[in-house]
């Protein structure tokens, strides 16, 4: 098991180019290793001229043999994600210089998420170029979504994993080639935990939270929401139907994150999505606003 997550040492990832068809696997649990210490001694016995095996049979110490697990897990925890920091620096660099903006979309399951992108690519597709790398355990549903827009789309599917990894994102981006001056969407696996944990290279995380999941998300999964700089608060076309106070909800996503900007939206009907493009036009690299003019 993963230390980190619990994920599966065997899960590989499967990569679908949605323009090709093309179908890779990626060994991306490679960093997560079985040891196995299996000793025993060998004793002679001088009275009879034989040698023997003998199996321990004393009483460990419980206690101790537990704390060393512990470590160990700890220790190899640590190791797994100074890989993924050292690979997502990489990533970081890369879009660097390619003066590409790459967000990393992460949420709960059916937090709306997809059809949030689906709606931005088709509002704003004359005005930035933006292309997706989709997250998902299984099936390419949410990519041929992307790719019905006319979005330039690669899956990634994580199998048994809960989170995209930084060495999957390179990968993806090897097969995506984004052009220069460009926007790269990350949809995350639907998860507020891990992948509050994996730096992907990205600019930054923006967190998508449905009006429909509760009020409290924000400080019953702090780490996602203090490492998110955008909160996108979406379905809010449902608010007439709910019992969900908003301002309540803004508090809490600021009790962990004082900075965090917050958006009301509906990717359904449009409102409020002007605020998240004047946002996306504001953080778009320079040449891109540049070229988008012309």
């Amino acid at each position: 098991m993963c230390t980190t997550c619990g994920c599966s040492d065997d899960a590989r990832a499967k990569l679908t180019n949605m323009e090709t068809g093309d179908v890779v696997m990626i060994d991306e649990h490679s960093h997560h290793h079985h040891h196995e210490y299996n000793h025993s001694h060998d004793h002679h016995h001088h009275d009879d001229g034989h040698t023997h095996s003998h199996a321990h049979d004393h009483p460990h110490d419980h206690a101790h043999t537990h704390a060393g697990m512990h470590g160990t897990a700890i220790s190899l925890e640590t190791e797994i994600l100074a890989k993924n920091d050292k690979l997502a620096e990489r990533n970081r660099g890369w879009f660097e210089g390619r003066n590409i903006l790459a967000l990393n979309l992460v949420s709960s399951p059916g937090s709306g998420k997809t059809t949030l992108l689906e709606r931005t690519i088709r509002d704003l597709s004359s005005e930035i170029p933006i292309n997706v790398i989709e997250g998902d355990q299984e099936t390419v549903n949410d990519a041929q979504r992307i790719k019905d827009t006319g979005c330039r789309v690669v899956q990634i599917n994580t199998g048994t994993g809960c989170h995209l990894e930084a060495d999957m994102l390179a990968r993806g981006l090897k097969d995506l080639q984004p052009p220069l001056h460009s926007v790269v969407m990350i949809e995350n696996v639907g998860n507020l935990v891990c992948p509050a944990l994996f730096d992907l290279g990205e600019h930054c995380k923006v967190a998508i939270l449905s009006v429909t999941e509760g009020e409290d998300k924000p400080v019953k999964y702090p780490h996602m929401f203090s490492a998110a700089k955008v909160m996108l608060l979406n379905k809010a076309d449902l608010l007439p139907h709910l019992d969900f106070n908003v301002d309540q909800c803004v508090d809490y996503a600021r009790q962990v994150n004082p900075e965090i900007e917050v958006f009301i939206v509906s990717a359904k009907t449009g409102d409020g999505m002007t605020d998240w493009y004047d946002w996306l036009r504001t953080n778009i690299p320079a040449t891109s606003k540049e070229e988008a003019i012309v």
